[in-house]
């Protein structure tokens, strides 16, 4: 019994940090944006939205809608259609530039639905996958997961995601991208099967860059310090309340250039006095 009279429970589970790959790769990249984006509450308003990411949310889901079809349907100008009823005009500078990217992204999706076997059926389409470790607990959305007949006549799940940015991709963008095994170590947590393959398919260029990961991959040596010890309590790694690590604070990440809010004139509580969307707040050094 406590002081106050009160049962003390023992033996409780840890509690396991929730992380997405999203949310560890933020925090990796730059503890303020991470702050900013999990942490403080109320949040602080955000800045205007990017074409960029209008553009990839838009042919993301154009593909997905694309595999929901009939197999009959499914052909590169169906493809098409569906990217202009999904398209997103927010963060482009006037009708004109959209309409000018959306034939382009058009044309981007047409291309790569014509590669694509009609009969061919994914395992999974936006399928949200999860897995827990001794400290995490990891969930994702994969946007593609396929179940394809290897060489030697078993079978492999693939993990498959689209890129729509200008820079070409190579086998270290695979190799090496946290989000990808972790996906791959949830993919096999889920369906209780291996699974090593990861892709990107980049459809600027056309191009379709794998990895096959010698083992299971577990969390890396970066996702374990981004992870900590999942005491939720932001003592090592991913923040809890505080915001802060042990050994430093939220400042910007080297990798990034512009934090997406909108930055408070000084002196004023927050949500009022705005400066106005469109300038960016903590560039980095």
């Amino acid at each position: 019994m406590s002081g106050q009279g009160e049962l003390a429970l023992t033996g409780l589970p840890k509690r396991l940090v929730s992380a997405t790959p999203t949310r560890l790769t933020t925090w990796l990249d730059c503890p303020r944006r991470y702050r900013f984006t999990y942490l403080d509450r109320p949040a602080p308003p955000k800045g205007p939205p990017w074409a960029h990411n209008s553009l990839g949310a838009s042919v993301h889901l154009a593909l997905a809608s694309f595999w929901r079809l009939d197999p009959a349907r499914r052909s590169a100008a169906a493809a098409g259609v569906l990217l202009e009823k999904a398209w997103l005009r927010d963060g482009f500078r006037d009708e004109s530039q959209s309409s000018l990217w959306r034939a382009r992204a058009r044309a981007m999706v047409e291309r790569y639905a014509e590669r694509l076997d009609p009969r061919h059926e994914p395992l999974g389409v936006e399928r949200t996958v999860a897995a827990r470790t001794r400290v995490l607990a990891l969930s994702g959305r994969v946007d593609r997961l396929d179940d394809r007949l290897r060489a030697d006549g078993g079978r492999e799940l693939v993990v498959v995601d689209y890129k729509t940015g200008r820079r070409p991709l190579s086998v270290l963008d695979v190799r090496s991208s946290l989000a990808l095994a972790l996906y791959a170590l949830a993919v096999a947590r889920t369906f209780r099967r291996p699974c090593v393959k990861v892709e990107l398919h980049h459809l600027p260029s056309d191009e379709v860059v794998g990895h096959e990961h010698t083992r299971v991959p577990g969390p890396t040596p970066r996702s374990r310090r981004g992870a900590g010890r999942g005491d939720g309590g932001g003592r090592h790694g991913v923040p809890g309340r505080s915001g802060r690590r042990r050994s430093g604070s939220g400042l910007p990440g080297l990798a990034v250039t512009v934090l997406p809010v909108v930055r408070l004139r000084p002196g004023l509580p927050r949500g009022v006095g705005a400066i106005p969307a469109g300038r960016a707040m903590g560039r980095a050094r």
